[in-house]
């Protein structure tokens, strides 16, 4: 029983002829291969049960009493709900000017009584196969007909959008960084007009020193998708030079893969947060200077002896003063470092040394985290400000060391190098294929099996005041400012900083320097 509830009609059929010995054959016919046969002898009553419930295909009689078989198609045609029925006319008339009136009706088919019943088979299966196909078209003209009006709209809303925007907006393609479109904000804060920026590249327009790593950056959104936040010094056509944020996501236009970016003045804020940063640094220094010796001064014990309680609260007091001028020191060093004011006192440095300084300098913080230093010292010169570069090396094995677990190792490790990095879509860097007309690297990685870095803060961690946890700076003792000193020290070395990172299993540095002074 179940399994006959579940064998559903091939089609359901309507049989209208008067001849009830027909209706009969017909019937046994159809309902024995599968089909839900219904039957009448009038053509008023054919007509209602149509409408009430239209069906598959209609099998119609000519000649009958009170209407015709012609004028029921031509009622049927009439009417919405039963137009689309294929109706299939079955006649004893077979003469050709019966058939041409049947097709003028609207009929699709005509099969002359006496039929074969294998005949009448084929060609309802052939018209309902057609009908099938008809209906399967119409529903995805209906939903192409949807989508293009959905298209349509969203397209009306961006451009709205994209036009209104008090945002600089601008549509690049992928291939050659070329501008496709730019809104009025980006005509207004560029200075230039529409005409003189379709069709070039922000290296042609002179739109800032940085413009070849920004269009590779564009080129390699088929990987990265996108690229947020961004900082640029964008520079107009009168020469003003302004710092904007640019996020950028790859979308398609016609076929053709563009960028779509979107940028935001920053110019006074960065200017007001700069000036504040040396304004509150400045005058934090003088005081906490003399903080420092008033604590030291209670510590030697020359104003008295302190209860157990009183040496606590200066050892807490000692270490808190100690952690805000190390954070006014590197915001101080920072600041001179970006502006130029400090230069880099570039000498023949060796690498070996370098690496064992570092390591010496940070094996009493080792050993007493409980850290194993593995060092791998590369005997080799390279042209730099090795304090400055020890400053680095340093910095970057402190934080190794600090997010290592009791037990872990760290390793610091140079190899030379033949090839030269580039700027990777996650804002890391890979080493792509060989330059021979570049000179050598030496590549520095600091390696360790600490927590590791999320992928979401791997290209933020280099910026300002960026941790991987909050919590960091007091539990860890951070600035939050190291990570950037460090990418100021390399770059002005002429090299590369990034890190690779799996959450859980640690992190590697790697520090690329040319060794020449290229």
């Amino acid at each position: 029983m179940l399994n006959q509830s579940l064998n559903f009609p091939k089609a359901d059929i309507l049989v209208i002829d008067d001849t009830p010995e027909n209706l009969n054959l017909l019937s046994a016919m159809l309902t024995e291969q599968g089909y839900k046969v219904r039957s009448v002898t009038k053509g008023s009553t054919g007509l209602r049960g149509a409408n009430a419930v239209p069906p598959d295909l209609i099998l119609l009689d000519v000649n009958m009493p009170e209407m015709n078989g012609y004028e029921v198609c031509q009622n049927l045609k009439a009417n919405d709900r039963t137009r689309e029925i294929p109706v299939i006319f079955i006649s004893a008339l077979g003469d050709v000017l019966d058939k041409i009136k049947a097709f003028a009706v609207g009929g699709v088919d005509y099969i002359t009584k006496p039929f074969q019943i294998e005949e009448v088979l084929a060609r309802i299966e052939n018209h309902l196969t057609i009908r099938q196909l008809q209906q399967q078209l119409q529903a995805q003209n209906q939903q192409l007909q949807q989508e293009i009006h959905d298209r349509t709209k969203a397209e009306e809303k961006f451009a709205k959008v994209f036009r209104s925007s008090p945002n600089p907006i601008a549509i690049a393609t992928v291939s050659e960084a070329r501008f496709l479109d730019v809104n009025r904000s980006f005509l207004r804060i560029s200075g230039y007009s529409l005409d003189e920026v379709i069709g070039h590249t922000a290296t042609e327009l002179d739109l800032g020193k940085n413009t070849a790593p920004f269009a590779q950056k564009i080129q390699l959104l088929p990987e990265s998708g996108s690229l947020y936040n961004q900082e640029f010094e964008f520079s107009t056509k009168s020469g003003e030079v302004k710092t904007i944020l640019i996020s950028i996501e790859l979308i398609d236009l016609a076929g053709v893969s563009c960028a779509l970016l979107i940028a935001n003045d920053i110019t006074e804020r960065k200017h007001l947060e700069n000036e504040f940063i040396s304004l509150v640094s400045h005058e934090l220094r003088t005081p906490l200077t003399s903080t420092m010796g008033a604590l030291d001064l209670l510590g030697s014990g020359q104003l008295g002896t302190l209860t157990e309680q009183g040496q606590k609260v200066l050892r807490i007091a000692t270490t808190n003063n100690e952690r805000l001028m190390r954070l006014v020191n590197d915001i101080l060093d920072l600041e001179r470092m970006k502006s130029g004011k400090i230069f880099m006192r570039k000498t023949k440095c060796n690498v070996a040394d370098l690496l064992i300084t570092a390591t010496e300098a940070m094996q009493a913080m080792a050993d007493k985290l409980q850290v194993q230093l593995i060092v791998n010292p590369l005997t080799i010169e390279l042209w730099g400000d090795s304090d400055r570069l020890l400053q680095t090396l340093t910095n970057l094995l402190s934080n190794a060391i600090k997010f290592s677990e009791p037990g872990d190792r760290v390793w610091i490790s140079a190899i030379i190098s033949e090839y030269k990095a580039v700027e990777s879509p996650e804002n890391q860097y890979s080493l792509t294929k060989k330059d021979t007309s570049s000179p050598k690297y030496v590549l520095i990685t600091i390696q360790d099996e600490g927590r590791g870095i999320p992928e979401d803060k791997l290209q933020i961690i280099f910026e300002r005041f960026q941790q991987v946890d909050a919590s960091d700076s007091r539990n860890k003792g951070g600035t939050g400012l190291g990570l950037a000193i460090c990418r100021n020290i390399v770059q002005q070395h002429n090299g590369k900083i990034w890190v690779q990172s799996i959450l859980g299993e640690g992190s590697t540095f790697y520090v690329l320097l040319p060794l020449s002074s290229c």
